[in-house]
């Protein structure tokens, strides 16, 4: 059962994140005064890709693909969702954000094995971001630890059942302050998306994809927006009492992504790091110390 259980949150979870995925096209078509295409263009896309002919380089680029996917499923079936979880492990943070870099650097490997130059330079890109904005988040996790002592999303969420008051996002302004921003990287939106910029590096890693593979590259930034945005609303915004709540909760998180999106211009890689460290970096530390003061 689940084993079942966890297959139905896989697929959840890439049903959901395309979804936001064409809200999100939705978004920057309005703030750019155009019309944009439907809310279920991305499934349209992901179908198409997978029913074109692909070119596999290496064998390694296809057991990357795999990999790159796979990590992040397997983030996504331990992300609490209303106190739903396929198994009774409560959501551990930890396993969590160990998992989620399994899927980034999958996609790191299999990439790498085209030969492409601009592709090794958008992955070397996304690398040096991941340093970025893994050091705030890892921070985060030592602030809420130590104000709840426990760092299963399950209790997380529960301890903040009480009410708009009782949202970390209120209690910890200053961590969610650092979440937000953090997010916006773990998301590789502007200002962070050097590793991606079609004028100068002809998309990165995205240059040498074309069908199944372009296809898992979708499906992989569709489950990374489910379990990055699920993270933060288990952290800071109380989790919620029913599914579309959390749902909702997580779209409005990711609307504020592309809403910021739509308006910040470009980041070049070392103002993205240094950036990241100085605002959402020093604010995690700050955070951090209230925490300790406090609880």
């Amino acid at each position: 059962m689940s084993v079942l259980k966890s297959i139905l949150a896989g697929f959840a979870a890439m049903a959901v994140g395309l979804f936001f995925m064409g809200v999100g096209r939705q978004i920057s078509a309005r703030l750019q005064r155009r019309v944009g295409p439907p809310l279920w263009q991305p499934y349209v896309d992901v179908i198409k890709c997978f029913a074109r002919k692909s070119t596999s380089h290496h064998f390694i680029m296809d057991l990357g693909s795999m990999m790159g996917l796979a990590g992040l499923v397997a983030a996504a079936t331990l992300l609490p969702v209303a106190g739903w979880l396929p198994f009774p492990s409560g959501g551990p943070l930890i396993v969590i954000l160990y998992l989620m870099p399994i899927g980034y650097l999958g996609m790191a490997m299999g990439v790498s094995a085209s030969g492409n130059p601009l592709a090794a330079i958008g992955i070397g890109r996304a690398l040096t971001l991941m340093v970025g904005y893994e050091v705030p988040f890892a921070i985060l996790l030592l602030s809420i630890v130590a104000a709840f002592n426990t760092s299963l999303l399950s209790v997380m969420a529960q301890v903040q059942s009480g009410g708009l008051g009782t949202w970390n996002a209120v209690r910890m302004p200053l961590g969610f302050i650092a979440a937000l921003i953090a997010m916006q990287a773990m998301l590789a939106e502007k200002p962070f998306d050097a590793m991606i910029a079609p004028a100068e590096i002809a998309s990165g890693p995205m240059v040498e994809l074309g069908g199944k593979f372009l296809g898992m590259a979708f499906l992989q930034h569709a489950v990374s927006i489910y379990v990055v945005t699920g993270l933060v609303v288990n952290m800071f915004l109380g989790g919620a009492a029913s599914v579309p709540v959390f749902f909702l909760k997580q779209l409005v998180l990711f609307s504020l992504t592309m809403g910021v999106n739509g308006i910040f211009a470009r980041f070049r890689i070392e103002q993205a790091t240094a950036f990241l460290w100085l605002s959402a970096g020093s604010l995690a530390l700050v955070q951090l110390v209230l925490n300790l003061i406090l609880y």
